[in-house]
């Protein structure tokens, strides 16, 4: 699913701090010459980069979401997952946090999330994508803008490399049922001839990738998204796949288990039972993530999201939205074990 991605995105992206570092030294340089010396003054943003895995189990009237938390570099932050509207909810991934030195205070993109209205006539919208989704496209487009503007460094990238991507899990409208997209920002730069080493950066629209459901006909299993895409290491799905002794050690002794294994393998999750579902990637988790951090929960189309094992930072409370109705889900709630 994700041949597409440039294999050096993890890597390259951790350069975003040494670039920054960079161009201050360029700007102190040229501090007294012209149009420059206004801009020594000003602090070079650092993006802030989350690695990871997503694994999505759509079960029976379920689906299950687990968030793994490999850092992409020392003190990296981790995927965190946030409120989109009343039907999805969004795994941040790459670029969700950003810090200017001079400020304390990062900041975060899953924080002061407000849907766009319209879409901007100037947009291109994407083929592949349903207006709902567009519209979340959007939202962390203009987040994104006014923050990549500010990267004046030339970053050691691709084309094809996501600074910032978003694993988007919840129901379609119209009975179209459960739905897995991972939503990709890519950036663009642009060297300045009139200010030397000054490149103008530019984040591009999204492009919008269907995990589940997968074409017809095709097995109905585990979808996973990696952040940075070269994690080394098989997926829950190639773990099942090739009677891996970890799952099927959890199995053991465990009927309801080896039902919940029996449908995964044989491309029939959507059949899986829900509370066993549930119980079996509880039971899996600890075994594939190891030492890692880790959150999961679940996802019902007439309950909204709930937490079943939370994360561990502390959860700062929202802004009010006085559009939000009252029965819209929350990320606050939690499954009683």
């Amino acid at each position: 699913m994700y041949q597409h991605f440039a294999m050096r995105v993890g890597r390259r992206l951790r350069s975003f701090r040494f670039a920054g570092l960079l161009c201050l030294l360029v700007v102190l340089l040229f501090a007294g010459v012209g149009q420059l010396s206004a801009q020594g003054h000003e602090d070079e943003i650092v993006a802030n980069l989350a690695g990871g895995r997503v694994i999505v189990h759509v079960a029976r009237e379920v689906i299950i979401l687990a968030a793994i938390d490999h850092p992409v570099e020392r003190n990296s932050i981790p995927p965190r997952v946030m409120d989109l509207d009343g039907t999805h909810v969004g795994v941040l991934l790459g670029a969700s946090e950003w810090q200017i030195p001079a400020d304390p205070k990062p900041i975060r993109l899953d924080r002061n999330f407000h849907r766009a209205g319209a879409i901007d006539s100037h947009y291109q919208a994407s083929p592949d994508a349903e207006p709902d989704l567009e519209s979340i496209g959007t939202t962390f487009l203009e987040k994104l803008r006014p923050l990549v503007a500010q990267l004046r460094s030339k970053l050691d990238f691709s084309p094809d490399e996501p600074i910032f991507q978003i694993v988007v899990v919840g129901f379609a409208p119209s009975d179209y049922g459960p739905e897995v997209w991972v939503v990709e920002y890519r950036l663009e730069q642009e060297q300045v001839a009139t200010r030397g080493e000054y490149w103008q950066t530019r984040i591009l629209r999204p492009r919008f990738t269907q995990l589940y459901p997968p074409e017809k006909h095709a097995p109905r299993t585990l979808v996973e998204s990696r952040y940075p895409p070269d994690m080394k290491g098989p997926t829950l799905r190639e773990m099942i796949q090739s009677n891996d002794p970890q799952v099927l050690g959890i199995a053991t002794g465990q009927p309801r288990f080896e039902k919940v294994i029996e449908n995964l393998h044989g491309g029939q999750a959507q059949k899986a039972v829900a509370a066993d579902s549930i119980d079996f990637m509880r039971a899996v988790l600890p075994v594939i993530a190891g030492d890692s951090r880790y959150v999961l929960g679940t996802m019902e189309e007439s309950r909204g999201f709930a937490w079943i094992v939370p994360p561990a930072e502390p959860l700062e409370k929202a802004q009010e939205d006085k559009n939000r109705p009252p029965e819209a889900p929350t990320l606050r709630k939690r499954i009683k074990p």
